[in-house]
């Protein structure tokens, strides 16, 4: 949604409403409804829901204050210190200005919808007028709690611990929220996160303090984002922006810019050459790396794109444990190491577990949030998607949920159509162990595709060893008492290919026997150096294969592209990055342009298409076949279990 007009939020006005923000600190009275009482029998830790829901003396009513339990939280963690401690203060005034901001938005949103004109004549309303305000109602108390909870994150998730998985679970969710009113669905709100405060389990330093409070109201976020399909009078939320003056800080509508302003994720560091085999996903991993630090800041576009060398998304499939993650961790640090050296801010944004909901439309919610920060311009974007079989499934299987079909809905529209933006800084990595699992849709969006297969010769299996019997021999020299072999160097042969073609070049002939058998087939009709052999050979697949389109055929010649951009950049430019990535666009793109020509002059056109057309249509097929024989052999298996019961059926 692209938001018109921007609207100042002026401090002086904020000044006004503190005295407002501090008086629902101090104290505020909620009544639990008996569904957020009951709430604990299902719940994951059910002392913390139950010490949420018992109520205050015989009574319903409770009346609570956050100022209050900060400063008894101050007593039991730091009985010593005469200040507030930095966490504590930190939070508490966070949240005052969070409240004071959301009070603000609350109040803009009462004069540009028209609510406060209701309000005044609310006791001349006839039913539908009576609707009308109580509809906009909800909805002001919806935007402000959610303007609440930006603000408090805004302030202070940049200074909260980098991982929260800790936190997060000893949180046990948010009982209830309330949107009848702005001064309920605060009071709801204060209410419970005050009860957390006072958990003794939930709050054992000050700073748990400020990470629980970035961990509650990120999840506030996250229960406005579900239901905020069901408000209605939206419009003077969602097409305006409203900016803090002398602050970074602004709220465009529901866009929740945390998912955006993603942080980069913590990974292990390893270097390619730690790797054993996987000679195609090394290349390819370093060839990414090289191209996408060529994408200038400036110009907001990679000159490898015009060339036709770069992909927005990529495939990496292999059988289980030959070292995906290990892959995936190797070109991020790759990556990392670069970016550093090159002064370029770099995210790691790997896709979360966590992101099939059981919400209707909450996975595309999450989906889209996760897939926003791919279109931010400033910086380089690494979003590996680990075991892409879990979250990207073949739709039309039988048992999909839901969640899975806006997840792809939402990745297709992100990845080619109107949303799908790309600057050339950011890729998309799909890793998988059953390719055939993968939607058909998402695999034909796959630019680039290697199979990550491990250990293949003796030479890899020796070193593979090598790298685990190393660490024994550096703890205890004599330990390891054999030989090492004659010839070979340890990891002599784990470094990085120069071209594909070097690692193609054994590629003459396809490896699936029905693409071999059509191989045959059209040799017959066109000399392989014909331009209609390829005509004639898609035409024969797409017999064989029905879902073989226009697509596919598009991504065999970025693949052929690929070849064509596919040399190496000068390592005197990564030692001295005046000479080539801090050159302006123009100049970067003439000497890419120089490098391919001088590149191109060892290449065979006409092979390097055979070779890569041999490679996408073995893929297919075996994508296919794996699929198939995959539903026969349960279908078999099905088959064997029931007669096997009907014989000891027979039995008894």
């Amino acid at each position: 949604m692209e938001h018109n007009s921007t609207f100042p939020i002026k401090q002086n006005e904020l000044d006004m409403l503190r005295d407002e923000a501090t008086t629902y600190l101090k104290s505020i009275q909620w009544e639990q409804s008996q569904r957020a009482k009951s709430k604990d029998n299902d719940a994951k830790d059910e002392s913390i829901l139950l010490y949420l829901s018992r109520a205050n003396n015989g009574s319903n009513v409770n009346v609570t204050s956050v100022s209050k339990t900060i400063l008894a939280l101050k007593k039991r963690l730091l009985p010593e210190s005469v200040a507030l401690p930095i966490f504590l203060n930190q939070t508490l005034y966070a949240v005052q200005e969070g409240i004071v901001l959301g009070t603000w938005i609350k109040d803009s949103y009462y004069d540009a919808s028209g609510l406060s004109s209701l309000s005044e004549n609310k006791s001349a309303l006839d039913s539908s007028g009576r609707r009308e305000y109580e509809s906009k109602m909800h909805t002001s108390t919806a935007f402000m709690l959610f303007a609440v909870a930006y603000k408090i994150l805004h302030d202070l998730k940049p200074h909260a611990s980098d991982d929260l998985s800790v936190m997060k679970q000893k949180f046990a969710g948010i009982p209830e929220v309330s949107f009848l009113s702005p001064l309920k669905g605060i009071s709801c709100q204060l209410f419970y996160y005050d009860k957390y405060l006072g958990h003794p389990e939930i709050i054992k330093s000050d700073r748990d303090v400020l990470d629980f409070t970035v961990v509650y109201f990120e999840a506030l976020i996250e229960e406005i984002q579900m239901r905020k399909s069901t408000l209605e009078y939206t419009e003077t939320i969602v097409d305006r922006t409203y900016k803090l003056e002398k602050s970074e800080f602004a709220i465009s509508g529901w866009d929740n810019a945390f998912s955006g302003t993603a942080k980069s994720i913590e990974f292990n560091k390893i270097q390619f050459e730690q790797i054993v085999g996987n000679k195609d996903a090394k290349h390819f991993g370093r060839r990414l790396t090289e191209r996408m630090l060529s994408y200038d800041f400036e110009a907001k576009k990679n000159p490898f794109q015009e060339l036709g060398g770069f992909m927005p998304v990529f495939m990496g499939y292999g059988i289980p444990g030959t070292g995906k993650s290990m892959l995936i961790a190797a070109i991020a640090t790759r990556l990392k190491e670069h970016a550093d050296n090159l002064d370029i801010p770099f995210l790691f944004h790997p896709m979360p577990d966590t992101l099939i909901s059981t919400f209707q439309g909450g996975s595309a919610e999450k989906m889209v949030e996760w897939m926003k920060p791919l279109q931010d311009p400033t910086k380089l974007i690494f979003a590996p998607i680990d075991d892409a079989e879990n979250n990207l499934q073949e739709r039309t299987s039988q048992g999909v949920s839901a969640g899975v079909k806006e997840v792809i809905g939402v990745f297709l529209r992100y990845t080619e159509g109107a949303y799908a933006v790309n600057y050339g800084n950011s890729s998309i990595g799909l890793f998988t162990n059953l390719p055939e699992m993968l939607d058909k849709a998402v695999i034909s969006r796959v630019q680039g595709r290697f199979k990550i297969d491990g250990a293949r010769s003796e030479h890899d299996f020796v070193d593979q060893d090598y790298i685990w019997w190393k660490k024994l021999q550096d703890t205890m020299p004599d330990f390891v008492n054999m030989n090492d072999p004659e010839v070979y160097k340890y990891l002599s042969e784990q470094g990085l290919a120069n071209s594909m073609g070097e690692i193609l070049n054994t590629i003459d002939v396809p490896s699936e026997a029905r693409v071999h058998e059509t191989f045959d087939k059209v040799e017959k009709l066109h000399e392989t150096t014909d331009h209609m052999f390829y005509a004639a050979l898609y035409k024969e697949i797409q017999k064989i294969f029905p879902f073989f389109s226009s697509r596919d055929v598009r991504n065999i010649q970025s693949a052929i592209s690929l070849r064509l951009t596919d040399f190496d950049l000068e390592q005197d430019w990564f030692e001295h990055p005046e000479k080539y990535f801090k050159k302006n666009y123009e100049t970067k793109f003439n000497m890419l342009q120089e490098l391919m020509k001088s590149n191109m002059k060892g290449l065979n056109f006409s092979d390097i298409r055979r070779q890569e057309v041999i490679r996408y249509l073995d893929n297919v097929a075996t994508i296919a076949d794996t699929d198939f024989k995959r539903q026969v052999d349960s279908r078999i298996n099905q088959m064997n279990i029931d007669s096997k019961a009907r014989e000891l059926f027979g039995n008894k």
